[in-house]
């Protein structure tokens, strides 16, 4: 299934694509994919439904992030080793495990704002992965048990912030437009190997970022289990894995985003987000 939310900002309603790629409406099924209902429970109740019965929607209306109000957000840093290379940092022995703010969550076409007080702000294509039931010391083996599904992330990042102004790396992680979703939650049953998916970003017509998830040095399940040993994580929550090389930070001098500039990222079966950069106001 993919699963989506449509609709102006604060507005949206919950909704899936049907056997002919139309988006139906869910919002007579439930209230939003939210962590009251992101779990199993709710999967299982919308895979019995006739999908041809439910109202259709526009397809020319905004897609918004693919989950609303996680409890956690969660990000692995330095997960892939050519990154870790181009920034000029030791490969992590563990995951480096860090924050990003829930209220930073916005529609992946929706447009990536550049802070008045930013002067380095950065993109990571990612994919991100949606708890679907409580999660504690879980085993690696029964990870897959626990995902609800994945999605793209766009990791938008204030690299001053996040290395030069002290503290930890949430404070270069959490502005009000750093956290792109989607466009929607695929569930794991329509990805045949999430060991092997190509993440690709494009900036103004030019690739940036290439990578494969068989690079990643802590793959989806090492994740789940060593988060869980600290963490107790729960329906709804959002654990982004980590970006590939290509990021403005590792250029020579580095080239960060900029007004006017457009993103496009792409993963094998997760869809497409487009950006675009505009300054604050």
């Amino acid at each position: 299934m993919k699963l989506l939310r449509v609709g102006e900002y604060g507005n949206e309603v919950p909704a899936i694509f049907d056997e002919k790629n139309k988006i139906r409406n869910l919002s007579s099924i439930l209230k939003d994919f939210n962590p009251d209902n992101l779990n199993f429970k709710t999967l299982n109740k919308i895979k019995k439904l006739d999908l041809s019965s439910l109202p259709l929607i526009d397809d020319y209306h905004r897609i918004g992030s693919c989950v609303v109000q996680p409890a956690n957000f969660i990000a692995i840093g330095l997960n892939y080793k050519a990154h870790a290379a181009e920034t000029n940092s030791d490969a992590p022995k563990e995951p480096i495990v860090f924050n990003k703010s829930p209220n930073c969550i916005i529609g992946p076409n929706d447009n990536v704002v550049i802070p008045k007080l930013s002067k380095s702000l950065d993109h990571e294509v990612e994919i991100a992965m949606v708890i679907g039931k409580k999660a504690k010391h879980v085993k690696e083996e029964q990870a897959q048990d626990y995902i609800i599904g994945y999605c793209i992330c766009n990791d938008i990042s204030e690299r001053e912030w996040q290395k030069e102004r002290g503290g930890q790396w949430v404070k270069g992680k959490s502005g009000d437009t750093f956290g792109p979703l989607g466009p929607y939650l695929v569930t794991k049953d329509e990805i045949e190997n999430p060991l092997n998916l190509n993440l690709y970003l494009d900036l103004n017509g030019k690739r940036r970022q290439t990578g494969n998830t068989s690079l990643m040095m802590f793959n989806f399940n090492f994740l789940i289990s060593h988060i869980s040993q600290f963490i107790t994580l729960m329906p709804g929550d959002v654990i982004t894995t980590g970006t590939p090389a290509g990021v403005g930070m590792g250029m020579s001098p580095p080239d960060y985003l900029k007004d006017g500039d457009e993103m496009i990222l792409r993963v094998d079966n997760l869809g497409e987000q487009k950006l675009k950069v505009t300054k604050e106001k």
